[in-house]
């Protein structure tokens, strides 16, 4: 069993920020405790605007906090994301997300990430596994 807190993860290897600036991410579970699943809790900036795409990765994200616009790329649809809501990247779909508050998210990737990852200059994350 493993039992770990947010304020634990606070400025360790776990808790990550982004080379944009635009977004941090504390990282609970990752690749290194064989779960088959990485969960995050992941803040994204008010004011900010990030695209993403994870080619090698499906994500789920739970807004808990704050308001967000989200646009699929591929289509040009766009979604407000609040409080209760959630996407499910299950096509690997290039996102924008424009968070008008700072945004607070629980996020679930299969399969794990490391923590190690950040986003390319395409917006992916690398396929990182673990030694």
């Amino acid at each position: 069993m493993i039992v770990r807190s947010l304020a634990e993860i606070e400025n360790t290897d776990r808790h990550i920020r982004s080379k944009s600036g635009t977004w941090e991410s504390k990282r609970i579970v990752l690749a290194r405790e064989k779960a088959g699943f990485s969960l995050h809790e992941t803040v994204l900036y008010a004011g900010t605007e990030t695209t993403m795409r994870y080619e090698h990765h499906v994500e789920a994200v739970l807004c808990v906090e704050g308001e967000a616009e989200l646009t699929d790329e591929e289509t040009g649809r766009t979604h407000r994301i609040t409080p209760g809501t959630l996407y499910l990247l299950d096509g690997h779909e290039r996102h924008t997300l424009r968070p008008r508050t700072d945004f607070r998210c629980v996020c679930v990737f299969n399969p794990p990430v490391t923590g190690r990852e950040d986003h390319d200059e395409n917006g992916v994350y690398p396929l990182l596994t673990e030694d």
